[in-house]
């Protein structure tokens, strides 16, 4: 027995040693060194000029052939199916649909012809709302060869099967096991390098490599997802005296903002792997990671971050104010919570390319594990982030206009349409106040002028004696 297992490792160690040599060699040389030293070869642009050049092709192709069937490709319509005037009042929509309805009262006051009027806003919210549709993957206009993101398969040619299957091994059987091993790899040695500096005393120098290892780990964590990021107004950076506030699209919007800076992180300890990173970062670079019991507690989370952002030696904190993670189409009502610390706030707007690879994550239908394996199998994770000036609160502004202020501002820079609602209505339902707003507004409508009507009266009955010496 062993004689035989000698000559199977000397069989192994004839045929698959060249090539673990040579893998070696391009994942260290290529990838994981060039991350710890942040340089970068500049091969990325002439990557994406390449795919966006196949994926017009391919785009094409499928054109011609739906035009040889007479037949017109798949596209999502979804946004601006249901003409919506927000300018108007709710009072002017009623009276411009009994106008409509051929009604001769369009006095303020209940007419049986409004329930339709409600039942068609009713109908119009469930084909095209504002809100679901939000939590569902952005729709391409132009194919880039991953099925998730084809609507048109039975336009497909041999010559574009043939072109998906080369792709799918590339994706599959080269890019992948390119970016676990980077993975791997990389998070092994933030956590041991990690470890290590908490070790150190607390002085400047073990700052400064907490920093670098930081940086370190999260550049390893881009080139895993073969990120391609492109930052703008670095000069708006954060600094140290505030909180950066984000559009949250994905788990890994953190990462692509602090592949650029160092933050300090907020969130719930987690066990398994993510908790032995949680505890390996906390050691080296103060962090703030609260237990279960204690993320509810608002008036503690709130006390923590007053302290953290008092401390200018601390890193500036980075926190989502969404809850949850949206499409990249919008933006959604932030949290007054980050905005009541009183301290500057730093916006910063993210913007994924989703022609290289989606990275919204639908949590409701993707596991994190099947997530990140749908992320390092697509072509590529390219993304724009907008540092915007630092913002802070006005004299007589309240928590949740400053937060809108804020939230409006990404939403512009970003591209993205700013919306009121909350962003838990993905998984909860509509409460009961926004019901009651509409249900006031329609009742205010029918009773204002008898209220003006009324409160005149009682104004003339409380001064009768200025009236008549007037």
């Amino acid at each position: 027995m062993a004689w035989f297992m000698l000559a199977f490792d000397d069989l192994l160690s004839k045929y698959l040693g060249p090539q673990v040599d040579v893998w070696s060699t391009l994942v260290f040389g290529f990838l994981i060194v060039p991350a710890v030293l942040g340089v970068s070869f500049g091969i990325h642009k002439y990557y994406m000029m390449a795919l966006l050049s196949v994926f017009e092709w391919a785009t094409l192709q499928m054109e011609l052939k739906a035009k040889e069937k007479n037949h017109h490709l798949y596209k999502h319509y979804t946004s601006g199916i249901i003409d919506k005037n927000s300018d108007s009042t709710l009072q002017r929509k009623i009276q411009d649909h009994r106008h409509s309805a051929n009604r001769l009262t369009l006095e303020p006051r209940f007419d049986l012809a409004d329930v339709f009027f409600f039942c068609q806003k009713a109908l119009e919210s469930i084909i095209d709302d504002d809100v679901t549709k939000r939590f569902s993957a952005q729709e391409l206009e132009s194919w880039n060869l991953l099925t998730r993101s084809n609507h048109n398969f039975r336009y497909i040619s041999v010559k574009l099967l043939a072109l998906w299957v080369v792709g799918v091994l590339i994706r599959y059987g080269v890019l992948l096991p390119f970016r676990v091993t980077v993975a791997v790899a990389g998070i092994f040695l933030f956590i041991v390098l990690s470890t290590v500096v908490g070790f150190l005393p607390s002085t400047k120098l073990r700052t400064y490599l907490s920093d670098k290892v930081h940086l370190m780990g999260y550049r390893l964590c881009v080139i895993s997802l073969t990120g391609i990021i492109t930052y703008h107004n670095r000069e708006n950076k954060p600094k140290n005296d505030g909180i950066c506030v984000a559009n949250h699209t994905t788990p890994i919007d953190g990462i692509i903002l602090a592949n650029d800076c160092c933050y300090s992180l907020v969130g719930q300890l987690h066990g398994g792997l993510l908790g032995m990173i949680q505890r390996a970062m906390v050691k080296s670079s103060p962090h703030i990671w609260f237990e279960r019991a204690e993320v509810k507690d608002r008036h503690l989370v709130a006390k923590r971050l007053r302290d953290h952002v008092a401390d200018e030696n601390k890193h500036p904190v980075l926190i989502f104010p969404e809850g949850t993670c949206v499409n990249n189409t919008s933006v959604m009502m932030f949290r007054k919570g980050s905005f009541e610390i009183g301290c500057t706030i730093y916006p910063a707007a993210i913007k994924y390319d989703p022609r290289f690879g989606d990275a919204f994550w639908n949590s409701s239908k993707f596991g994190l594990v099947r997530y990140l394996l749908r992320m390092m199998s697509s072509w590529a994770i390219v993304c724009s982030v907008w540092y915007l000036p630092p913002m802070k609160r006005k004299e007589g502004e309240d928590p949740v206009q400053f937060a809108n202020r804020v939230k409006a501002a990404i939403a512009a820079q970003g591209g993205l349409v700013d919306l009121i609602w909350d962003a838990g209505l993905k998984r909860a339902k509509v409460k009961d106040a926004f019901k009651e707003e509409q249900q006031q507004l329609y009742s205010k409508m029918l009773l204002g002028d008898q209220e003006d009507q009324n409160h005149g009266k009682h104004a003339e009955a409380e001064c009768p004696g200025e009236d008549k010496g007037n």
